[in-house]
């Protein structure tokens, strides 16, 4: 069983887009409970910081995550973790192999 407070370190692969890294790791500090349902994230500068990524990565990585229903933006106030949060899809970042079993 694996140790759900631990979120791996930000460390994208050869090929992968940096803001599809930077969604999986928010994705993956969201699914351990670091980032809580209804959390303010940072503001988009804030995280281009953290990062080390332009701006514009992050906006592109929040768009993903809206996507994938785990934040919600609200013009003029923030983003903010999704309450509550959609199941993971099996083989998602952050499941592990996790997922309905036949």
């Amino acid at each position: 069983m694996s140790d759900r407070s631990e979120v791996p370190d930000f460390n994208p692969q050869g090929s992968q887009l940096i803001y599809v890294a930077v969604a999986d790791h928010v994705e993956a500090r969201i699914r351990t409970g670091a980032l809580r349902p209804g959390a303010r994230l940072p503001s988009e500068r804030d995280l281009a910081q953290e990062y080390g990524v332009a701006y514009l990565t992050v906006r592109r990585a929040a768009q993903v995550l809206r996507e994938r229903g785990l934040v919600e933006t609200v013009h003029g106030r923030g983003t903010f973790v999704a309450d509550p949060l959609p199941e993971s899809a099996p083989g998602a970042p952050g499941t592990a192999g996790e997922g309905p079993v036949d």
